[in-house]
């Protein structure tokens, strides 16, 4: 770079003396300074030479040095590895050996358990065999005793004959009465051993059997509850109630839920539904109906849903009237209308609502007798029904169906739950107001004039009870009670033994389940008492 500026300058002064006397000089003074450039620039190179190979130097020297950082680095790192994989390698060896070693115990384990089980069976082989021989031998020893009893036997027998003066046959009929006297006993006790143990599973076979006497008599006794009529005034009505193609009469079928059944018998058809709510909304359509004239399907929806209306009104106006009736407040709105519900629902003719209001008084009555809570026991009476008002809905008994129903609605009283879901002793009894509702329920249902059932065939079936019970051998007394729900049978102590007892109680509850028609259950309660009386004198 300084040579080429030299020669620039020198180019300049060449241009600038032209004059041939300063040309010599300058030509000497433009080689002295290319000269001069040249020599420059090769110091130059050669000092940037020898810095180069001296930063080259030390970079090597940090290479070198860091080369060795790296290699002791490795070094360590490979070092902390192998003892890694040494100590894991080691573990697994050791858990290895350990897993051996368990398995060597365990078959040690069992080959002597093994042997000790051949050492048995052979003992018991040994043992079996030994019973046999003794066995056969018993048996020899036996037959010929056999021989000698039936010897000795018919020797008795002769003699006994001799001495009694006695046929075989009156012999025969005299041990057996003897035999019938003593076993008659024995007989009590396996009686009473085998009723206590069929009480055991009874529950399970009792639903069974109620379920299929359900069924059986479902005809007789449903059509009497489910049915209802409604008058027209003439077979032409039939017709129309019926429509074209059947139009009207499923219409409705499908408005109110019923079955509307349409025969040849003059002057009525028949409504027949198990939920009487559904069944009264139905009757009072279909009697609106006829009175109007006008049967269409719309119509029939129109005053469908009227009636409705109206039957609502009046199930939550029943429940409110007999809510204040009993002096009961704090009820939710489905309670009420639940409670109104049981206005259209009957048991043997009787009215649930109005028995529900007789118990919940009966309760309290009761409950104020034994110092408890009468308005405890009032509520716990007017709700023990409740479930019947949604148990043609639901599965289960009406006792579990109310009390979910009332727990879900806000009762919160423990008594009048446990009252609602166990007065047909379906759940145990938690409080004294369970048993109290059981035995006002009991009054109010079987009272004569309750239920349908006339005042005559009432009193049969009293003398009916007590006829079967003293019929019994032993008894001395037979009481009816309970409206003949129950029958209290009072046995003589010194003829009777506690275990006849129980035989004596399952005879008379066989004979009344098999010669009386009654409704529900009869309880046969069989007492056996020792008096011991004596005068002071």
């Amino acid at each position: 770079m300084n040579g080429g500026g030299v020669a620039n300058g020198s180019t300049f002064i060449l241009a600038q003396l032209s004059t041939p006397g300063v040309t010599l000089v300058a030509l000497g003074a433009l080689a002295v300074g290319i000269a001069c450039g040249f020599l420059l620039r090769r110091v130059l190179a050669l000092k940037g030479i020898k810095d180069a190979k001296a930063e080259g130097e030390r970079i090597r020297q940090l290479a070198n040095e860091e080369a060795g950082r790296i290699r002791e680095k490795a070094s360590l790192e490979g070092e902390k590895l192998a003892l890694e994989r040494k100590e894991a390698f080691e573990k697994e060896a050791d858990a290895a050996r350990e897993e051996l070693r368990e398995r060597d115990r365990r078959l040690t384990k069992r080959e002597d358990q093994i042997d000790r089980k051949e050492g048995s069976l052979a003992e018991r082989e040994e043992a079996g065999a030994k019973r046999a021989e003794a066995l056969e031998h018993r048996e020899d020893r036996l037959g010929g005793r056999e021989s000698e009893v039936e010897r000795l036997i018919e020797q008795q027998t002769e003699k006994l004959h001799q001495v009694a003066d006695l046929s075989r046959e009156a012999a025969r009929e005299m041990l057996l009465a003897r035999v019938e006297d003593a076993c008659r006993g024995d007989v009590a006790k396996v009686t009473r051993k085998i009723i206590e143990e069929a009480e055991d599973g009874a529950r399970e076979r009792a639903n069974e059997i109620v379920l299929q006497a359900i069924q059986r008599y479902a005809t007789e006794t449903t059509s009497e509850s489910t049915v209802r009529t409604v008058e027209i005034p003439s077979d032409d009505m039939k017709g129309r109630i019926i429509g074209r193609e059947g139009r009207n009469i499923r219409a409705i079928e499908k408005a109110t839920g019923v079955d509307i059944i349409v025969d040849d018998t003059p002057g009525v058809i028949v409504v027949s539904c198990f939920d009487k709510v559904r069944q009264a909304v139905a009757v009072e359509a279909l009697q609106r109906l006829v009175a109007d004239g006008r049967l269409h399907p719309t119509r029939i929806e129109e005053v469908v849903e009227k009636v409705r209306g109206e039957i609502e009104e009046k199930v939550i106006k029943a429940g409110k009237d007999a809510a204040l009736e009993v002096n009961l407040k704090g009820f939710h709105p489905k309670v009420i209308e639940a409670m109104g519900k049981l206005s259209y629902r009957t048991s043997y003719a009787q009215n649930v609502l109005r028995h529900s209001v007789e118990v919940a008084y009966m309760s309290q009555v009761i409950a104020e007798q034994l110092g408890l809570d009468g308005r405890i026991a009032r509520r716990c009476g007017f709700l023990h029904d409740i479930g019947k008002a949604m148990d043609h809905e639901m599965e289960g008994g009406h006792p579990k169906i109310g009390m979910e129903f009332a727990r879900q609605y806000g009762e919160k009283e423990e008594a009048v739950l446990n009252a609602i879901g166990g007065h047909h002793a379906d759940i145990p009894s938690t409080t004294w107001y369970t048993p109290i509702v059981m035995a006002a329920d009991a009054v109010s249902s079987a009272r004569p004039g309750a239920r349908r059932e006339s005042m005559e065939r009432y009193v049969q079936r009293l003398n009916d009870l007590q006829d079967i019970a003293m019929s019994q051998p032993g008894v001395t007394e037979a009481y009816a009670i309970q409206a003949g729900r129950e029958v209290r049978v009072m046995i003589d102590a010194n003829r009777v033994s506690d275990d006849e007892a129980y035989l004596i109680a399952h005879e008379i509850a066989k004979r009344v389940a098999d010669e009386m028609t009654f409704p529900g259950e009869i309880r046969v309660t069989v007492l056996r008492e020792t008096r011991a009386i004596e005068i002071a004198r």
